[in-house]
């Protein structure tokens, strides 16, 4: 990212909105914007494999989970921050992903312009290419500035999506069991 190119945009910003860019207050907030451009939109420049780090599953053959990730993003619509928490479970064969990944892709992923639905695409189309498991499922529950503070105003409105490959997606009794051990809210 540019960082002086971002700042001059910003205080073009602030002007267009009817704001004078130089007074006191605002003065050094185009360097503040920029700034933490750097870590909203950080995600671009992450190669998610490179991030990975896989094991022997040692013939581990039941599901794992990893539940209530916080995540921040910003809707690719409106440019508002959503927020919430995903759920990532699989059913490993053969390999098995360190623990800290499962936040890190979520990390990588939600600090991009985003929307729920393709993100938790991405975070379940990453898990099935990269260990190949005989199961992947992905839940996200996120709260979106854009439908609370303009749109609708809707202050309670939670979206929920999920994604779906191999046995959560063909068993039902995989997909439910999923569900039933995220659903326990016992942290």
């Amino acid at each position: 990212m540019d960082q002086a190119k971002i700042e001059n945009l910003i205080k073009q910003l602030i002007g267009e909105i009817g704001e004078d860019p130089n007074r006191e207050g605002l003065r050094k907030t185009p360097g503040r914007v920029a700034a933490s451009f750097a870590k909203l939109y950080g995600g671009y420049d992450k190669d998610i494999k490179e991030l990975l780090t896989t094991f022997d599953g040692e013939s581990y053959d039941e599901m794992i989970i990893c539940k209530c990730i916080d995540f921040y993003s910003n809707c690719e619509h409106h440019i508002q921050p959503f927020f919430g928490q995903v759920s990532i479970g699989y059913i490993p064969d053969k390999k098995i992903i360190g623990i800290s990944k499962l936040p890190r892709i979520v990390e990588t992923f939600s600090r991009r312009l985003q929307n729920q639905e393709r993100l938790t695409m991405q975070i379940a189309n990453t898990l099935h290419e990269l260990l190949s498991p005989k199961g992947v499922g992905v839940v996200i529950e996120a709260k979106h500035l854009c439908m609370l503070s303009r749109g609708v105003e809707k202050q309670n409105a939670i979206m929920t999506t999920s994604s779906y490959r191999g046995l959560f997606k063909n068993n039902a009794k995989t997909r439910s069991e999923f569900l039933r051990l995220i659903a326990k809210k016992d942290h």
